[in-house]
């Protein structure tokens, strides 16, 4: 039942609060669907109070404010898909913050001496209680270490966890509920939830964090201009984490980068380049590059900051990049179509000549801009809007790729408005389609094709080896089963069983058997009752499993 989903008193009232406040900005249409008496009861409690004034983007942007956190976690989530929301709610939704007030310095003091086992002034040789931000899962604090050098110390909010996981089941809740509703099931609810989840609850494990920054720091070791924070692993728990503080001047601080003699031009690119080198050289990015995160150093060296989402490239996907840069190179409509629906997927009703005419066109339209003119960001923003309206759903790593591109570009104009991303992509997209055909990487591809032609060369007469030698002992079985086949029986039995009772009730009636009762046989009326009962029974049981067959089995 629905209220199995919920494992505490306290969630059934929370799942009221969040379709109430659904219901109150006007929201909550498709919940009407579900007889369930808090979710009905809310409904009509607000049912005067729909905000119809505001757009509907808006009007859900309110709404995820008023839920907390966990919900604008999801709202900025949805903010990086376009491909599934529409690139107008994408953009209301990307105007989510995170501001929170932060916790009382006797709540942090206790939270990070029941972390780091110890009281605070044994860890730290300075520790500021007062935050300098807070957001939804912790705030930062200044601090410096016992050798006296400065840091930041990221403390988790207290019960933060518990929350989160209470609303997870919740948004999986209604998740489930969207899966049935028609015009939802295509954007697959369930399994964004799913994904969204897992996501989250990484993020709320501060050594994920504390590793990516060591595998930064490695991978730009090297490398003088670009800086990560040094993590401090014996002061860093799943709550807690400490590293080193980068001080510089941020990005929206024009006046004193403008006192830096370093060209900013120079800045833009070099930022930007780093993280093309993350995401074509190393496979492993960071995947927020907001101005917020990024720190300008009085050299000139650029200091990169929250590595908490992070993104990968994995041998397929660089392969599938591949593809469709051939394609569209090429100006090979049916193989970028078939391309793209490799990577997306191929939705029942899809048009695909339709899918095709607009890919090519985008391509012819964007194909013939200069590099240095190139203009990425809106190249992305229109495939996004092509794949939107054709039902197409990136795969997550792609989705978050995009946007990272997306918010690269924007950044880096914010610091020159003359730059350009495409001249930094350039190099990288002939790199990667000489590698696909590098005898290095054909010898590969040849070594893979061979293991997997090896694997089915020893499988395959071993398995008509066995059918063969049943065959013969005469041990061989075909074993059909059918999905609804023993509800189907029942069924059938029941009917024939009614149909029974009718002709015996009948003939009772006709024979007249007593008792009577205004002139009319007791024991065939009692018999054409039951059977109606039964009939009925039945024609709702059947209409309950067609629904339940139709939307997938819930409980």
């Amino acid at each position: 039942m629905i209220r199995s989903r919920f494992r505490f008193a306290g969630e059934l009232t929370r799942a009221a609060e969040v379709a109430a406040v659904l219901a109150k900005y006007g929201l909550a249409g498709w919940l009407t669907e579900v007889s369930w008496g808090p979710i009905h009861n809310a409904l009509k409690s607000y049912r005067g109070e729909v905000l119809a004034g505001h757009p509907f983007e808006v009007r859900v942007r309110m709404a995820v404010t008023d839920l907390g956190t966990t919900f604008i976690k999801l709202g900025q989530m949805l903010g990086t898909r376009p491909d599934l929301v529409g690139k107008e709610l994408a953009a209301e939704l990307s105007k989510l913050q995170e501001q929170t007030p932060p916790d009382p310095p006797e709540v942090v003091r206790k939270t990070v001496e029941r972390e780091l086992g110890r009281p605070i002034e044994e860890c730290f040789k300075e520790f500021e209680v007062t935050a300098l931000a807070s957001a939804s899962i912790g705030q930062v604090h200044a601090a410096r270490l016992k050798s006296g050098r400065r840091a930041v110390v990221k403390v988790q909010h207290p019960g933060i966890e518990g929350t989160i996981r209470r609303d997870l089941d919740i948004l999986g809740f209604l998740a489930d509920i969207a899966q049935r509703n028609e015009g939802l099931s295509a954007y697959q609810p369930a399994a964004l939830v799913r994904e969204f989840s897992r996501t989250l609850l990484q993020e709320l494990d501060f050594r994920r964090e504390l590793r990516n920054l060591q595998v930064f720091r490695r991978n730009f070791a090297d490398d003088p201009t670009v800086v990560f924070p040094k993590p401090k692993g014996e002061l860093t728990t799943g709550r807690v984490l400490t590293m080193g503080r980068i001080q510089g001047h941020k990005l929206t601080d024009t006046a004193a980068i403008e006192k830096l003699e370093i060209k900013r031009d120079e800045l833009a690119r070099r930022g930007a380049n780093a993280f093309v080198q993350m995401i074509f050289r190393d496979g492993f990015y960071h995947a927020d590059p907001h101005p917020g995160n990024f720190a300008v150093l009085p050299d000139g060296t650029i200091g990169l900051l929250d590595a908490g989402m992070v993104g990968r490239i994995d041998p397929t996907l660089r392969k599938q990049i591949v593809e469709i840069l051939l394609a569209a190179g090429d100006r090979d409509a049916r193989r970028l179509t078939d391309s793209v629906l490799r990577l997306c997927g191929t939705p029942a009703e899809l048009d695909r000549a339709a899918l095709g005419r607009d890919l090519t066109e985008l391509f012819e339209e964007y194909g013939v801009q200069a590099v240095g003119q190139f203009d990425v960001s809106g190249a992305l923003n229109a495939v996004v809007s092509i794949l939107h309206r054709h039902k197409l759903i990136l795969p997550g790593n792609v989705s978050m790729l995009i946007k990272c591109l997306i918010l690269l570009e924007g950044t880096g104009r914010l610091l020159s408005p003359g730059f350009n991303l495409a001249e930094l992509l350039e190099p990288w997209r002939r790199t990667l389609l000489r590698e696909q055909f590098s005898p290095a990487h054909q010898f590969k591809e040849f070594r893979r094709i061979y293991a997997d032609w090896a694997r089915m060369g020893e499988v395959v007469p071993r398995a008509v080896s066995n059918m063969i030698d049943r065959l013969e002992s005469g041990n061989f079985f075909v074993s059909l089963r059918h999905q609804h086949l023993k509800s189907a029986v029942n069924r059938l039995a029941s009917g024939l069983f009614i149909s029974a009772l009718l002709v015996g009730s009948t003939i009772l009636m006709a024979s007249n058997v007593r008792p009577l009762a205004w002139g009319m046989s007791v024991p065939g009326m009692v018999g054409y009752g039951a059977a109606l009962a039964l009939g009925f029974r039945m024609v709702w049981t059947n209409r309950d499993s067609r629904a339940s067959r139709e939307r997938g089995d819930w409980e």
